[in-house]
């Protein structure tokens, strides 16, 4: 009986024990609960949130700037140069051999354009400029259809052009008779280019030393008044009269028979 009655002891003991330990159920009465560990979403965090009590100011986004195109001038080379030559030449505007080199005779060309264009003559390639290009801007003749070949110099847009049958087909910068007054052994003359309609009388393939300085292979179309290589070609009127042409451009108007004898030249003012 002693040995029965310590078995149910030890019995009833393992149920309490079994009771408090992990069971979902509700301790007996009379027992205390055991200790419950806070899962990690109770504990405080190491820094508590706040609310904020205004809305923050962002930072501002920087914006690139878009680097504006390069301005093309004496001295510039590369492919823009290279595509700006081409389009010269496709609209008529001798500007020697394409090569990728912003030189003297691309910008006597540049300096034609920009007369044709009514715009800033200053033998750069801006924005205007630009805009002419694309615009593909040519200079008009005055001769119409069925006038044959002549040149048509235009005293007011400063432009020699090479016209057939009222197409130019090629033009030239050039400077003409400055309209002041000049000494000559005592007398007083007016450097202008007259109007009118003449022809190429004679020509000289050499230097001309004349009494008012050097005319490089001129071609006279009106007594001494002739189409001339001069080394300063501005872009506007500064010589005597004469109507002057860059010395590589008259090279290539004699390698090209663009003026020979008898040739028609028309010289107004628009």
């Amino acid at each position: 009986m002693v040995r029965k009655a310590l078995t149910l002891a030890v019995t009833a003991a393992a149920a309490i024990t079994l009771a408090g330990c992990g069971s979902h159920d509700s301790p007996q009465s009379g027992a205390q609960a055991p200790a419950v560990l806070p899962s990690a979403s109770m504990l405080p965090s190491a820094e508590p949130s706040v609310t904020p009590t205004s809305t923050p100011t962002p930072t501002p986004t920087t914006t690139a700037t878009a680097k504006p195109p390069q301005k093309l001038k004496i001295g510039t080379k590369g492919p823009a140069v290279l595509a700006l030559q081409q389009r010269l030449t496709e609209l008529g505007y001798w500007n020697g051999e394409a090569d990728g080199k912003f030189g003297g005779t691309t910008q006597q060309a540049v300096f034609a354009l920009q007369k044709a264009a009514g715009i800033g003559r200053d033998g750069s390639v801006g924005p205007k400029t630009q805009k002419a290009l694309d615009d593909g801007v040519r200079p008009k003749a005055r001769s119409k259809a069925g006038s044959g070949y002549l040149v048509e110099i235009n005293l007011k847009k400063q432009l020699l052009m090479f016209v057939k049958d009222g197409e130019v087909i090629a033009t030239l910068n050039t400077s003409t008779g400055s309209n002041e007054h000049y000494e000559y052994k005592g007398d007083t003359y007016l450097a202008d280019t007259p109007t009118g309609h003449f022809k190429v009388g004679r020509q000289i393939d050499g230097v001309r030393h004349g009494p008012l300085g050097d005319l490089f292979r001129p071609k006279y179309f009106n007594g001494g008044i002739a189409v001339h290589g001069s080394p300063s070609i501005p872009p506007y009127p500064a010589s005597h009269g004469c109507a002057r042409v860059s010395n590589a451009a008259i090279n290539w108007i004699w390698a090209t028979g663009k003026l020979p004898l008898k040739t028609p030249v028309w010289v107004y003012r628009s």
